[in-house]
């Protein structure tokens, strides 16, 4: 498991920056971390690296927003909102999560992982992220990849 530090939004999204580089299109990442952590400055960098311009935002209400102007597509999915793993399937996410045209990153993967022990299959590439504020500013930031 890779571990950096980040002291600011800055440094977060710089992170974003030099993975997307390094990423191919199946990829999914699956970020945990409590509300404020940086997961969406995380994500901010992924769509610069990728050379995308417009604006990102998390998708809390819509679950999903895509950006396809970049090198390749990255689909952006937040289930904050769904409790259930049952919840999960009925909302068809299923082809953003195995094997998707693009780069996936999924706020609140934890919700997923949960329902996935339900049934057979994982992405051929994932990423897990963990994001956990140490101080105000500080961010411990570790990944652990399977697939790659």
């Amino acid at each position: 498991m890779d571990t950096f530090i980040s002291n600011s939004p800055e440094e977060t999204q710089s992170l974003g920056r030099r993975w997307a580089a390094e990423l191919a299109p199946g990829t999914v990442i699956g970020l945990s971390g409590d509300l404020g952590a940086g997961k969406t400055q995380l994500v901010k960098g992924l769509a610069a690296g990728l050379g995308i311009t417009e604006r990102v935002n998390s998708p809390t209400f819509g679950l999903v927003n895509e950006y396809e102007t970049g090198r390749i597509p990255l689909f952006h999915l937040d289930l904050y909102r769904l409790d259930t793993p049952e919840q999960i399937r009925a909302a068809g996410l299923e082809s953003y999560l195995f094997n998707p045209a693009g780069l996936t990153v999924v706020e609140w993967i934890d919700r997923w992982l949960e329902a996935a022990h339900d049934r057979a299959g994982f992405p051929k590439l994932f990423r897990h992220v963990w994001i956990e504020s140490t101080t105000e500013t500080e961010r411990r930031i570790r990944h652990e990849d399977s697939g790659h």
